[in-house]
This record gives structure tokens, sequence and C-alpha cells, in this order.
């Protein structure tokens, strides 16, 4: 996982700095997460801007 770039669950686009996505994830139970984008890689699934648009 670790060098790997986040990826859209939907169409595989690779997700790049300033890109606008969105990211289904359950809501963590611990308390003081200091390494955001670590734990949404390793616990959410991203879906890029132009698939969310697609779906509506």
């Amino acid at each position: 996982m670790f060098g790997e770039q986040p990826k859209c669950s939907l169409c595989e686009k690779i997700i790049r700095d300033e890109d606008v996505v969105l990211v289904k994830m359950r809501w963590p139970k611990r308390k003081g997460m200091t390494e955001i984008k670590r734990y949404l890689i390793n616990e959410g699934k991203f879906i890029c801007e132009d698939c969310f648009k697609a779906r509506d």
C-alpha cells in the first residue's frame, strides 16, 4: 500500500493533488487521528468527481 497512488474505485483513475474526490468510509472509532491522508487511503473508497457526476 505504501507508495501507491489512491485511485477512483469506479474508473481506476489516479487521484492527483488538488483533485475533487468523494470518500466513502465508516466514521472512525479512534480519536486523535493525525495522519489523515494515510487514514483515508487505508479506510476509504475514493470516487472521482467525474464518476460522481455521471452517477447522478
